[in-house]
């Protein structure tokens, strides 16, 4: 009995989270939750188990118990049910693009909604239908078909729930607001399995917390969004300086996000020279100031040539370009299992403080592959009231972002140490405040930086639509209790 007592222990301790959970779970249920599933139920014991619980962050390593991968509505309902009956961890995947790995979670269930990727465009209405687990690139690939387009972000492989769900900036925002901005109506499953649509005139009180609420009051099978013309041809700007000139080049681009157009938006990050041949290689690995934009309708002058003549360029990448092809042009450098780290903070205004942790924090990055990026935020955005949808920092017009991004797993710590301690020295500036729920670092800071004033009354909703947290993978926020 001993001898036998000690091997079980010995076999429990040798089981990820992942299966332990899952033996621990009653055999009928699961066996009852497998048969009335319409998708694929992937167990630890399963072959493509290691494939499904992998996330585009490579830094993040967790093992689920069941990872439910839904054919429909039908089967999203099934899961949360489930992992509510069994009290079990949930976490929602859709592009499984969070930074923070909020895709998975250990020894819980998986809603993975990337089966569900279709996109139905509405040409006459100009809006577009978007199932759960849709990118970028799936509603970018239907919409140009007809000259169309909705704000998003500006990597294709990005999930647009989670982008959208969080706010979602990009390419189009100064034009046309968050992509969250564009949303007509969406169909969510709350905590309890109802299923419920939401807009302006239904469900009104869901659908301000959705909108920038992230994730936790439920999950979001379908999105409609407003389309507008854009393409299939835009301007591309994407353009290379010296860090000798930074201080130049900043100078002219805060001139010019005073008056841009707001059909024109820029990104400007200082980053090292890629071993590109598009690149001088006497260039290659130094620092670099780079600024990444687009313009379109019909602008009367070259927008960008302030920009341009600021210094002498590295590299001018700038062009005519699909707009498809501009969405999809960074994909490359966000690669699946590389390691990132990426947190950001919101500025009322660029200082020289701002540009030389910039410039002092590229230099010492420990990862080439880093950047900090300065997003030039403001126009629409910051049209609609702060109290308007749970997003509250719109009124900010500029974003600071470390991206920590790295290969090898025995430097995680040097560039997670790199990115928080340059977010927290922009914390101490007068300028900066708030944070953003998509490049979150790992949720290690409290929900109210990122929700504000806004924060009480998303909190009521948490508690009326999810009283038992069970959607909190993302920690951004927790229901009441009676001591509360």
């Amino acid at each position: 009995m001993i001898t036998g007592g000690i091997i079980y222990i010995m076999a429990q301790f040798d089981k990820h989270p992942g299966e332990k959970a899952l033996a621990d779970l009653p055999s009928e249920p699961v066996r009852s939750f497998e048969t009335g599933f319409g998708g694929d139920v992937v167990l630890p014991a399963d072959p493509e188990y290691e494939r499904e619980r992998a996330v585009w962050n490579g830094m993040i390593d967790k093992y689920p118990a069941i990872i439910a991968r839904c054919a429909g509505t039908a089967d999203v309902v099934s899961a949360v049910t489930f992992a509510r009956e069994q009290d079990l961890p949930l976490a929602v995947r859709c592009g499984g693009h969070n930074v923070a790995g909020t895709a998975v979670c250990d020894g819980g269930l998986v809603v993975d909604l990337s089966p569900m990727h279709g996109v139905r465009v509405d040409s006459e209405n100009w809006t577009a239908r978007v199932d759960g687990g849709a990118t970028l690139g799936d509603v970018d690939h239907e919409t140009q078909l007809f000259g169309l387009a909705t704000a998003l972000g500006a990597v294709s492989e990005t999930g647009v729930a989670g982008l959208t769900l969080n706010g979602g900036y990009g390419h189009l925002s100064r034009q046309y607001g968050l992509a969250m901005d564009n949303l007509r109506s969406v169909d969510v499953v709350t905590a309890d399995g109802k299923v419920h649509t939401a807009s302006a005139d239904r469900n009104e009180d869901l659908f301000w917390g959705l909108r920038g609420g992230g994730g936790t009051l439920g999950i979001v099978t379908a999105f409609e969004f407003e389309l507008h013309e854009v393409g299939p041809e835009v301007d591309a700007f994407f353009i290379w300086f010296h860090a000798d000139d930074m201080t130049d080049v900043m100078a002219c681009f805060l001139e010019w996000t005073d008056d841009a157009p707001r059909e024109a938006g820029v990104l400007a990050f200082t980053a090292h020279v890629p071993d590109l041949e598009e690149f001088p290689e006497e260039a290659w690995g130094e620092p670099a100031v780079a600024m990444l934009g687009t313009a379109r309708g019909d602008l009367e002058d070259d927008v960008f040539e302030p920009l341009r003549s600021s210094a002498t360029p590295i590299a001018d990448l700038s062009g005519s370009m699909a707009y498809a092809d501009l969405q999809s042009m960074l994909d490359e450098d966000y690669p699946d299992g590389l390691r990132y780290y990426w947190k950001s903070i919101f500025l009322t205004d660029v200082t020289d403080e701002v540009v030389d942790i910039m410039e002092r924090y590229t230099e010492s990055a420990p990862s080439a592959l880093s950047t900090v990026d300065l997003w030039h935020l403001g126009g629409a955005v910051a049209d609609v009231p702060q109290d308007a949808t749970a997003f509250w920092h719109r009124d900010k017009p500029y974003m600071l972002n470390f991206e920590a991004n790295w290969e090898d797993e025995a430097d995680d710590d040097a560039n997670v140490t790199w990115g928080r301690d340059g977010i927290a020295e922009a914390a101490e500036l007068a300028v900066a405040s708030g944070s953003y729920g998509n490049f979150p670092g790992l949720n290690e800071d409290p929900a109210k930086l990122r929700f504000g004033d806004n924060y009480e009354r998303l909190a009521d909703l948490k508690t009326t639509y999810d009283p038992e947290t069970l959607f909190g993978a993302d920690g951004s926020i927790a229901a009441r209790t009676d001591t509360d």
